[in-house]
């Protein structure tokens, strides 16, 4: 683990996620395998994170986001995909942040210094 990470005792951190330095997972959040988390990215209370996801650094997530979960497609069979977030962003609380589609080259790309208000969706 990163030099100055904090996990919450009841935070779920998979031994398969990579941490940055000074990264902070809150109580009840579940940072999943193939999850890599920039340095200084702050992750609220409740928030889910799915992999593969890349999370650039100084990013704020607050409780409640779900990012990086499979695409919601019908389409969608379980193929590689992947989320890529750039730094600097703040997710505001139940912001959904979905991993590509095969169809649609199979990357969520984000850049960074963006504002994503509660409730909104990229797919």
């Amino acid at each position: 683990m990163a030099r100055g990470v904090r996990i919450h005792e009841t935070a779920l951190v998979d031994s398969g996620a990579e941490l940055g330095v000074d990264v902070e997972v809150g109580p009840y959040a579940i940072v999943g395998a193939g999850v890599s988390l920039g340095d200084r990215t702050r992750v609220g209370a409740h928030t889910v994170l799915d992999g593969p996801t890349a999370i650039g650094a100084d990013c704020h997530l607050f409780h409640h986001a779900s990012v990086g979960a499979a695409p919601q497609d019908r389409k969608y069979a379980g193929e590689p995909t992947t989320l890529t977030l750039g730094n600097g962003n703040v997710v505001r609380e139940f912001v959904t942040l979905h991993r590509g589609t095969s169809a649609g080259g199979g990357a969520t790309t984000v850049g960074g210094d963006n504002l994503f208000m509660a409730y909104a969706h990229v797919a």
